[in-house]
């Protein structure tokens, strides 16, 4: 039984006489733990259907490169796999994600989608509603507690969100039942209509030529390869999909129980030590769905309780989900406060003591080496260290001409090189570098009273010399 909290009609059409439910999954990219799959499954079940899964695949997604690409197609690879050993078909619609589930669904008795919280994911959401020709359910999987549940209103910290988290934390933080289809996906009159359409597996050399540029594809265990797809897509190839990350549900739990067994305990010390890698590494697979929140927070649960880990997956992450849900200018400087922006105003005109372009930038061509350092390590891995990338933060506003260019380069930056980027906690922490979910300090030149990082504190916080020498061994 899904909570009624996570289901939204989108619309007050019913469902209709069809041949399939269709699940259009976009953002929970998983096979287990999918709270709209579930749902998807409960309704066909209930009217004698079997159940059909699209994912819409579009060139030149913005600011996505190959990185995101490769690592996302791995992840939904081993998902349509899976869904197969559960009877659902699941297919790649080629276009833009709205138009593809729109055509998927055409003789669908009813659609049901997962949620996203960026304004254009919203806009998806909405377009299918109105143009569909049956009902269309949201159903919420990818937060512990419904964002709209959770809080009617942007919240101004983690400190005002946070008891309003932990008041529903027990009625969400459950686990998710899976539901068996009564009827298996070879009868869908969705798959039937498809004729043979190729077949994406992991290996390039399991057959067949590189698949069509328009149509179906089938992700199961034989056929072209995900590099086979990923030559023939339309997208920006300067970030190549080379990383430390491999995608995919399987990774996601291999990495979250290496963490539980080596580094959970240490959590807490060391989080803001980026000399070591005691964390949980698991915000690419969160970014894309390919991991529930709250599997990984009963997992925590079951090894600390009172694990530090759990404010930063739920209170941090989810006021990030706010942040972006209620914020329609969350990608824009006119988001912050506006104590934020008065003092940045005041202090646009300070001295800046070197400049740097965002090309010098990205090859890490600045005086500071530890700066360099963290640079490096999102150029070649895709990833960060927390606490650096708050460092690293700070420093393109120190080094910009203005906060107005500060921020656009420093979001810029992040989403074309992280595994994570375009995420609502990229989104929540560029605006923090600026002031976001955060308080005044004391006045200083440039800051103004936002907060204040430098080298020195560095030194002082952590062994900042350590970490220089571990991304060393990266590049």
């Amino acid at each position: 039984m899904i909570h009624p909290a996570r289901i939204h009609r989108l619309n007050d059409k019913p469902a209709r006489n069809g041949g399939f439910v269709l699940y259009w999954m976009q953002q929970s990219q998983r096979a287990e733990w999918n709270h709209a799959l579930e749902y998807a499954v409960e309704r066909a079940n209930a009217l004698g259907l079997p159940v059909a899964v699209v994912f819409g695949l579009m060139d030149n997604y913005p600011e996505a490169s190959e990185r995101h690409y490769a690592f996302m197609l791995e992840g939904l690879a081993e998902t349509f796999q899976t869904l197969e050993k559960r009877g659902i078909g699941a297919f790649i619609g080629r276009g833009h994600p709205a138009d593809v589930a729109l055509k998927a669904g055409r003789d669908a008795a009813l659609i049901v989608c997962d949620m996203g919280y960026l304004r254009h994911q919203a806009e998806w959401r909405a377009k299918v509603a109105e143009k569909a020709g049956c009902e269309v359910v949201e159903v919420e999987s990818d937060v512990v507690v419904p964002v709209e549940t959770a809080s009617d209103h942007a919240e101004y910290m983690a400190r005002t969100i946070r008891p309003k988290l932990l008041k529903r934390l027990d009625e969400f933080l459950q686990p998710v039942k899976t539901v068996k289809p009564r009827m298996n996906a070879n009868g869908c009159e969705f798959f039937r209509g498809l004729g043979n359409p190729p077949r994406l597996g992991r290996h390039p050399s399991a057959g067949g030529d590189s698949p069509p540029r328009e149509g179906w594809l089938c992700l199961g265990k034989d056929g072209v390869g995900v590099d086979g797809l990923l030559q023939n897509l339309k997208l920006d190839r300067s970030v190549g999909a080379g990383s430390k990350f491999k995608g995919g549900t399987a990774a996601a739990k291999k990495r979250l129980k290496k963490f539980i067994a080596e580094r959970l305990a240490v959590y807490e010390a060391h989080s803001n030590q980026p000399q070591t890698d005691d964390v949980s590494t698991l915000s690419p697979y969160l970014h894309f769905g390919q991991i529930s929140p709250l599997y990984i927070a009963l997992e925590i649960q079951k090894a600390d309780p009172k694990s530090r880990f759990l404010e930063q997956l739920i209170v941090r992450r989810e006021l990030a989900m706010n942040f972006v849900w209620f914020t329609p200018d969350y990608d824009r400087f006119s988001c912050l406060p506006d104590w934020a922006k008065l003092t940045l105003k005041n202090h646009a005109k300070d001295k800046r003591e070197v400049l740097y372009s965002r090309e010098q930038l990205e090859q890490s061509q600045t005086h500071d080496p530890y700066w360099n350092a963290a640079m490096t390590e999102m150029r070649v891995t895709g990833f960060m260290h927390n606490y650096m990338r708050m460092y690293w933060g700070k420093k393109v506003l120190e080094w910009s001409p203005s906060p107005e260019e500060a921020f656009e380069t420093l979001l810029a930056i992040n989403n074309n090189y992280f595994l994570d980027g375009r995420d609502p906690n990229s989104y929540a922490g560029v605006a923090w570098v600026f002031g976001k979910h955060d308080t005044a300090w004391a006045e200083r030149p440039i800051f103004g009273k936002t907060r204040y990082m430098n080298a020195a504190g560095l030194k002082r916080k952590c062994d900042i010399e350590g970490y220089v020498e571990k991304v060393k061994g990266m590049s």
